[in-house]
């Protein structure tokens, strides 16, 4: 049986379960549901919470506390992982690196931890969905909203305070049967760390992450996932960089890559994590542990968004998640993959045009310039005409590349480089195609820039926030990589029948 609070999302599923109950996803509802189909005198009927997000595990501790027993992740091991003070006392216990940060039980506790760890910090409520209230803090003031938006913060809700790190982020979803752990793939994200995973490009197998990484990578799975002792799925997120690899979090239920993985890889996650919930182990399904041998192949996901149907919706990116779609790619070139993907979802620019216009206008925060001119010469290989604000606009003369200078806003000055044309007026004339606007570590300027990126989705122009992304998408549009776009296969001749393989052992 299933319990669904959005017909839309099973619109074409009806198949899926036996029986299928459209009812609110709260604990009188699912108990109402749970009681109706149980056989008078018998126990109540267990439920799985792994499979619907982060709202069925929510509903763990009431339905545990009615009598109903849960498959997969009992309430202990969700209590552990979800609860931000118990997790990092685990982290600790294991000796896993996590970022240096701290519990905050109060808004003084927070702003004390803030000062010593240092400016910019990463907010993590505990029991969140989507990454709802998760957001970056640039400044004293920025904390105390961010506090604000968390609502709660006292001594049974308190919140993680972190330090945020740059890197590279590393998605990773495994099936454990309590003894082993078989890890089907990595997922490596395009954009830095700080980018929701449902909200970021994910490459499989990863490109940049070193075989050793990977390896620490899937030991550190291994032993978290044995140490909370989940049977099912579990998901976790890492941010790899030069220092060292770090574990950011862990959720005892299927994320939203499994759809992805299972398909790219040929692994019936689902069915796995199912069965072994019920109490088969992964040798006698045909399955050992450890990190799958990924087929001869790349796979991108992209995210598919609607903010262009939705005005008033800033089109930017970071830890709360806006997308409500994903695409894949497929192909054996890495690039060709990552083009197929984002002109799948929509995150390339249309080619520049007479008619359509060929300004590119670039607003670029200072972090993000060392991929600048990487940006410039695909758009102007592309046939774009560069415009930009003042401090891009001298990068980009640094580098090269000649720039149209456009100042903020109407009333903004440019100094010393004399008068620019207003910012909105020139997003208004039709001649913009693109607009890469990535928000700057700062109150003010990451602020004041969501005018730009408002007026572009309001005049339905491609807005891309992440440096990564937009230099994905310059180059797609390179003709080597768009002329082999075409170049298709059935996902049966890309992926391995690991089915067959697993019933052959």
């Amino acid at each position: 049986m299933l319990i669904n609070s959005n017909p839309e999302t099973v619109s074409t599923d009806f198949d899926a379960s036996s029986r299928l109950y459209f009812e609110p996803l709260d604990s009188e509802s699912v108990l109402n549901v749970i009681e109706a189909e149980t056989r008078p005198g018998e126990a109540l009927l267990p439920v799985f919470v792994q499979f619907g997000g982060q709202t069925p595990l929510n509903l763990a501790a009431p339905l545990a506390a009615a009598g109903v027993t849960l498959l997969g992740a009992d309430l202990e091991a969700i209590d552990q992982s979800e609860d931000r003070t118990r997790f990092s006392a685990l982290l600790d216990r294991l000796g896993i690196p996590q970022p240096e940060g701290g519990m905050a039980h109060s808004a003084d506790e927070a702003q004390t931890l803030a000062e010593r760890i240092g400016y910019p910090v990463i907010v993590r409520p505990s029991f969140v969905i989507g990454g709802l209230a998760i957001d970056f803090a640039y400044s004293p003031g920025d904390l105390i909203r961010q506090l604000a938006v968390a609502t709660i913060v006292d001594p049974d809700r308190p919140v993680r305070i972190d330090r945020y790190l740059e890197g590279v982020e590393v998605d990773v979803d495994a099936i454990s049967d309590g003894t082993i752990v078989l890890i089907p793939g990595l997922l490596e994200h395009v954009e830095r760390a700080g980018v929701h995973s449902g909200d970021s490009v994910g490459v499989f197998p990863p490109q940049t992450v070193s075989e050793g990484d990977q390896g620490l990578i899937v030991a550190t799975m291994e032993r978290i996932v044995l140490a909370l002792g989940v049977r099912g799925l579990v998901n976790a997120q890492f941010i790899v960089r030069d220092d060292g690899v770090y574990l950011i979090e862990v959720n005892p239920r299927a994320s939203r890559t499994v759809p992805f993985m299972s398909k790219v890889t040929g692994v019936p996650m689902v069915e796995l994590a199912v069965r072994i919930a019920l109490g088969a182990t992964l040798s006698e399904l045909g399955w050992s542990g450890g990190l799958l041998v990924p087929p001869d192949l790349v796979a991108v996901k992209a995210p598919a968004f609607s903010t262009a149907k939705l005005r008033g919706v800033d089109p930017s990116v970071g830890p709360g998640m806006q997308s409500t779609g994903e695409v894949i790619g497929i192909h054996s070139d890495p690039a060709v993959a990552l083009a197929k993907a984002l002109v799948a979802a929509s995150l390339v620019p249309p080619r520049p045009s007479r008619q359509g216009g060929s300004l590119a206008l670039l607003s670029i925060a200072d972090r993000d310039k060392g991929l600048l001119g990487r940006l410039a010469g695909a758009l102007s290989r592309a046939g774009f005409e560069l415009c930009a604000t003042v401090g891009t606009a001298r990068a980009l003369a640094a580098l090269g590349f000649p720039s149209r200078l456009v100042a903020k806003t109407a009333t903004t000055a440019v100094p010393d480089v004399g008068d620019g044309v207003p910012i909105l007026e020139l997003i208004g004339s039709g001649a913009v195609r693109l607009v890469v606007n990535t928000p700057t570590p700062q109150s003010g300027a990451l602020r004041d820039a969501v005018e730009i990126r408002l007026a572009a989705t309001a005049e339905g122009i491609l807005c891309l926030t992440a440096i990564e992304t937009a230099v994905a998408a310059a180059e797609a549009l390179d003709p080597a990589v768009a002329g082999r776009l075409a170049e298709v296969r059935s996902l049966g001749e890309w992926v391995p029948d690991r089915r067959r393989v697993a019933a052959a052992r």
